[in-house]
């Protein structure tokens, strides 16, 4: 297995959490969706779109890679979140349907990525305009694990409510050997 199957294998273990995840909150009220339970960011709405928020800046990061991934091209054009706790959607079915697009956007872009690339330096500013220059394969393995880090507050948010996700390990998408 090389670093690329293992993030084409997150980008599909993300996509297939993020399924499950939103099939489950779609059972939740507005207003449950919306009620702050402490987290990080507050409501599991808060907490959905902070997901997004951080994929959004870290992919376009990425586009700025010299490898020029033609799968980041949508993300580049998206305007840059205004902050890390911003809302881009607050209504569930339109965030739905944008994580849905941004999920197979990522799926794309890790299926371009070659094992060569993982090693290059990639520079970029934090939000607070703090340079950095890190190994880019570095960054790609920090990008996935935040979205696992959040999903996993947000199943606790669920679980508090009585609700079962079931299954949410990565076992569950490696294939067979």
């Amino acid at each position: 297995m090389t670093l690329k199957d293992h993030f084409e294998l997150m980008a599909q273990y993300n996509q297939w959490m993020n399924e499950s995840l939103y099939e489950a909150v779609s059972e939740l009220s507005a207003a449950s969706l919306e009620k702050d339970e402490g987290a990080f960011f507050g409501s599991i709405s808060g907490t959905l779109n902070h997901v997004m928020v951080g994929d959004i800046i870290w992919l376009k990061r990425f586009a700025e890679h010299p490898a020029g991934y033609a799968a980041l091209t949508t993300v580049k054009a998206m305007p840059q979140p205004q902050g890390l706790g911003a809302t881009l959607h607050s209504d569930f079915d339109d965030l739905r349907n944008a994580r849905y697009l941004l999920d197979r956007t990522i799926i794309e872009f890790c299926d371009q990525i070659e094992v060569y690339d993982l090693n290059l330096p990639l520079a970029y500013c934090n939000m607070q305009g703090y340079k950095f220059e890190k190994r880019f394969g570095y960054l790609l393995q920090h990008f996935f694990n935040h979205q696992t880090h959040h999903r996993g507050q947000v199943t606790t948010l669920l679980s508090q409510k009585g609700m079962d996700l079931a299954i949410t390990d990565l076992l569950a998408v490696i294939p067979e050997a």
